[in-house]
C-alpha cells in the first residue's frame, strides 16, 4: 500500500513538473520609448485634442451654412462643447494607493463632475438645436450620430 502512495505521489510531482515546464513565458512587452498604450498617436495629447476639435467645428459650422442671426448661438454652442481645461485623468498607480472606501469616492467624484460637465453640454445642444432651421437640424442630427449609431454597410461605416 504504501509503494502505491509513492507512485501516486512521484505521477503528480511529475506531472505539475512537466506542467510547469511547459509554460510558455508571456511575450515581452515590444520596446517602445512611447509611454503607456493610452497615449497611442497621441490620443490624450491636448494639443492634437483641440487641434481635432477645432477642424470638426469648422466642418459643422460650414455643413450648417451657419447664418450671421445664427452666430451667437453657435458661439455659445462652441463654448459650452469645449473640453474643461481642468481636465485631468487619474494619475498612473494613483488608485492601487488608495483604500476601496477612497478609491469609491473617488470614482463616485469623478462621476459626478463629467455628470454635471455632460449636463452643460446637453442644455447648450438643446439651446442651439432650437435656433436651427429645420433643413439645419437634419444635418445637425446626421452629423453628430455617434459612429456605433451609424448605418454600417460592408464594413465601413457612413452617416447619411
Amino acid at each position: 500500500m504504501r509503494h502505491i502512495h509513492k507512485h501516486l505521489i512521484a505521477a503528480v510531482l511529475a506531472s505539475l513538473a512537466l506542467a510547469a515546464g511547459a509554460q510558455t513565458a508571456p511575450p515581452a512587452a515590444p520596446a517602445t520609448d512611447k509611454p503607456a498604450m493610452r497615449e497611442h498617436r497621441g490620443m490624450h495629447d491636448p494639443a492634437r485634442m483641440q487641434e481635432h476639435f477645432a477642424r470638426r467645428q469648422a466642418a459643422l459650422k460650414q455643413k450648417l451654412q451657419i447664418t450671421p442671426a445664427q452666430e451667437g448661438a453657435w458661439n455659445a454652442y462652441l463654448a459650452a462643447m469645449k473640453p474643461p481645461a481642468n481636465f485631468s485623468r487619474p494619475a498612473p498607480g494613483e488608485f492601487e494607493r488608495l483604500t476601496t472606501p477612497e478609491r469609491i469616492d473617488r470614482m463616485r467624484s469623478m462621476h459626478t463632475a463629467r455628470a454635471a460637465e455632460m449636463d452643460k453640454r446637453a442644455d447648450a445642444t438643446k439651446t442651439f438645436y432650437a435656433a436651427l432651421s429645420p433643413e439645419q437640424k437634419k444635418v445637425f442630427d446626421t452629423e453628430t450620430l455617434p459612429r456605433h449609431f451609424a448605418r454600417r454597410h460592408g464594413g465601413m461605416f457612413h452617416r447619411g
